[in-house]
């Protein structure tokens, strides 16, 4: 039960933390200072309770920890980005490749050959995006790739993928609260990092977006808790699947909040995305 619910709760709060954080972005805000506040937020919420934690741990948890961070912030802020310009209906979908990039590393670094069943579920996927990316100007073609938040939401999808291997190391070597506050600190250390390489200052907030900010930290802090809570007690590949399951929580909060349209047609593309992406990592 408790796995039960802690994927239920990391799915709506993932969700929601993406309407939070784009409605942030239209405000004019810059994702990296989005993807700062929030680790930063994060990681002082953590102070307090470090008692808790198992940082007694060797060095292999402290690696796995870095790793984790740098590609957390790495996958969170370009998420951000997509979501800049992006529409919420056609971003969450795009998830469901993650799936497939797994596949094809599969293929090329382990020499794992798919099943038919896998080839069906890739065709799934692909008829499923058929449908959500025809709702858009582009269509379903490679032109898509010319718009940045598509490329933006690829990278991040790739950055988040190889993140979950480490926080599974992570929880395995210490636990599932020492593996969030690991999260956090490193991921506001990268997250910095990123704001200095751009050179600019982080000015005042409007007074609203101090709201929308803190309610993006509640969310993703509740969001990245359950998804330890559920890599601990269930192999991160059915994790990984289950939590597919957003995308159309995604497609349906694009509608309500921003007015995004075709919905109906691409809820039924999303739909079939997850069910090939599921059974595709199932399968693996």
């Amino acid at each position: 039960m408790i796995t039960f619910f802690a994927v239920l709760i990391r799915i709506f709060s993932n969700s929601m933390s993406n309407v939070f954080q784009k409605r942030l972005t239209i405000s004019g805000v810059q994702p990296y200072v989005i993807n700062f506040l929030t680790y930063l937020g994060l990681s002082l919420i953590c102070i307090p309770f470090v008692f808790r934690g198992n940082f007694e741990c060797g060095h292999t948890a402290w690696l796995n920890a870095i790793l984790g961070g740098l590609f957390g912030a790495l996958g969170n802020y370009y998420l951000i980005k997509a979501l800049k310009s992006g529409e919420l209906s056609v971003l969450g979908p795009i998830n469901a490749y993650k799936s497939v990039v797994a596949m094809i590393l599969g293929i090329f670094l382990l020499g794992e050959i798919p099943s038919w069943v896998g080839i069906a579920a890739v065709g799934l996927i692909i008829c499923g995006s058929y449908l959500v990316f025809d709702a858009t100007e582009e269509g379903f073609s490679l032109r898509l790739l010319r718009q940045k938040f598509i490329r933006y939401r690829i990278y991040a999808l790739v950055f988040t993928a190889i993140e979950a291997v480490f926080i599974k190391n992570v929880i395995i070597y210490t636990d599932t609260f020492t593996a969030f506050c690991f999260w956090c600190w490193f991921g506001a250390l990268f997250s910095l990092v990123n704001v200095l390489l751009h050179k600019e200052k982080i000015g005042r907030l409007a007074q609203a977006a101090y709201k929308e900010l803190f309610l993006i930290i509640v969310c993703v802090g509740i969001m990245q808790y359950s998804t330890n809570v559920v890599f601990a007690r269930m192999n991160v590949a059915y994790g990984l699947a289950l939590f597919q399951l957003s995308a159309i929580l995604s497609v349906l909060l694009g509608w309500k909040y921003f007015r995004e349209k075709n919905i109906l047609k691409k809820l039924t593309g999303t739909v079939i995305m997850v069910i090939g992406a599921t059974i595709l990592i199932i399968l693996k």
